[in-house]
C-alpha cells in the first residue's frame, strides 16, 4: 500500500464537481457495473453489463464499489508486483459471500505501475485537492440501500478518485460501509471523509484489512458481514 507522509486536504468542491460529473457521465460509453453472487463472475473478470434499478431513491439492494491498483506495491517494507490489487482481491472475497452488484472505478488517466511514481502522483492530488476523472459511465444508485466503498488507503486516506465518485451522487437514505486495504492506517480518514462527501448517508461499520494479509482475511470478512448486518447470499 502507498504510505507517504500525511498532507493536508483543501476544502471540498462538491457542488461543481457533482454537476460536471453528472453532465459528462451521460455522454460516456460503457459501464463497469456487473452482478455478483457466489455463482456470478467476480470483480475484475469478464461479465455482462447490468443496469441498476431506475426507480426509488433507496432500496434493499447492495452495491459494491471499489478502486484497486495493480502493479508494484508495498509489501512489509519492500515491494511486490501484484497482478490484481489488494482491494480487488478483497472485493472478490466479499462478493463471493453476498448478493450484490459491483462497480469498479477506473481512472481515465491510469495510475503508474511504478510504486514511487504513484506515491508522487497521490501526494500531488492530495495537496491540490484534485478530483481525478473516472473512465466510463457512472452507475445509477437508485434502488441500492447499502453501498460498500472499497479502496486502498494512500497517505492516511482513500485515493482522491474516491471523492470524485462520492461527490457525484445523492446519498440520502443510503448506508455506506468503508472497505479498505492498508499498510499502517486501517480505515484512515474514510469514515470522516465519506460523512462529508456523502451527505445524508449513514456511515456504518467499515472493514479494514492489511494489504499483505488480504489473502487470508476470510474469517475477518465473515465476522464483519455478521456485525454489519449485510445479508449473506
Amino acid at each position: 500500500m502507498i504510505t507517504p507522509q500525511l498532507s493536508t486536504a483543501m476544502p471540498s468542491r462538491r457542488t461543481v464537481v457533482r454537476q460536471a460529473l453528472l453532465t459528462g457521465a451521460a455522454a460516456l460509453a460503457g459501464s463497469h457495473l456487473t452482478g455478483c453472487s457466489p455463482s456470478s463472475p467476480q470483480p475484475g473478470t469478464s461479465a455482462p453489463s447490468r443496469s441498476a434499478p431506475t426507480t426509488g431513491s433507496s432500496g434493499s439492494r447492495v452495491l459494491l464499489v471499489y478502486f484497486s491498483r495493480p502493479g508494484e506495491n508495498y509489501f512489509y517494507g519492500r515491494r511486490t508486483d501484484l497482478k490484481a490489487g489488494n482491494t480487488e482481491v478483497l472485493a472478490r472475497k466479499i462478493s463471493s459471500r453476498i448478493t450484490c452488484d459491483t462497480y469498479r472505478i477506473q481512472a481515465a488517466d491510469a495510475y503508474p505501475h511504478d510504486y514511487d511514481e504513484t506515491v508522487r502522483r497521490n501526494v500531488r492530488e492530495q495537496d491540490t485537492d484534485a478530483r481525478p476523472a473516472i473512465s466510463g459511465r457512472l452507475p445509477v444508485l437508485d434502488g441500492y440501500g447499502t453501498i460498500l466503498l472499497g479502496s486502498p488507503i494512500w497517505n492516511v486516506r482513500a485515493p482522491m478518485i474516491m471523492t470524485t465518485f462520492t461527490e457525484a451522487f445523492d446519498w440520502r437514505r443510503k448506508t455506506v460501509h468503508p472497505v479498505t486495504t492498508y499498510a499502517m492506517s486501517g480505515l484512515g480518514t474514510t469514515e470522516r471523509d465519506y460523512a462529508a462527501s456523502c451527505p445524508g448517508a449513514t456511515v456504518a461499520e467499515g472493514l479494514a484489512v492489511r494489504g499483505e494479509q488480504v489473502g487470508g482475511a476470510d474469517s475477518d470478512i465473515e465476522a464483519w458481514l455478521q456485525r454489519a448486518g449485510i445479508p449473506r447470499a
